[in-house]
């Protein structure tokens, strides 16, 4: 919907030519002043109906959450991106290989690898082998470089979230757990 303002032109004579007077430029500014408080009321009310509409049809419930009176029953999003961690399973066995593609895709150094190429028991031959997985929670910027980096699958996000510390050195993990050892059939 548009304003239309119609403007008297007054006709004047000015040495033998006939001309039309401009209007006042008092009145342009007027009706431009409410030019513009009528398009900031429409872009207002397009805004609300977005949210009217979301909160008259969400049946999702509410998104937030009571934290920390709901601590035992809280469940974070699938999405949600915590902190990053090694599964390891029943065996105390892990997926990691130590291709280090992690280590490099990470942007500001969070993730180290520390290996060293060990005789391996079962063929005889030397074979990459990781020593400690490092990862400084405190340094990460959770933007999930690494964990589409990982050819294997062997680090993925956690759900915790209760993070905050006294000590900064207490933010560094080392992910792979005392004696664990890579799952039989993951190669690079």
């Amino acid at each position: 919907m548009e304003i239309f303002i119609t403007v008297k032109l007054t006709k004047h004579h000015f040495n033998g030519i006939n001309c039309l007077a401009k209007p006042n430029n008092s009145i342009l500014k007027i009706m431009s002043y409410f030019g513009d408080i009528y398009k900031g009321i429409k872009t207002l009310l397009t805004g609300m109906s977005v949210t009217g509409k979301y909160f008259i049809t969400s049946r999702k419930g509410a998104i937030t959450q009571q934290y920390p009176d709901n601590r035992d029953t809280l469940k974070m999003f699938d999405r949600f991106r915590g902190e990053v961690v090694m599964p390891h399973n029943e065996n105390n066995e892990h997926r990691c290989t130590g291709c280090q593609k992690c280590e490099l895709a990470c942007p500001n150094g969070t993730i180290e690898i520390i290996w060293d190429r060990q005789i391996d028991p079962e063929t005889g031959k030397k074979k990459k082998m990781i020593d400690k997985h490092i990862y400084h929670l405190g340094m990460c910027t959770m933007c999930g470089l690494c964990i589409e980096a990982c050819p294997t699958d062997a680090i993925k996000w956690a759900q915790n979230f209760e993070n905050s510390v006294y000590d900064r050195t207490k933010l560094t993990r080392v992910l792979n757990k005392p004696g664990s050892k890579l799952m039989p059939g993951v190669e690079d």
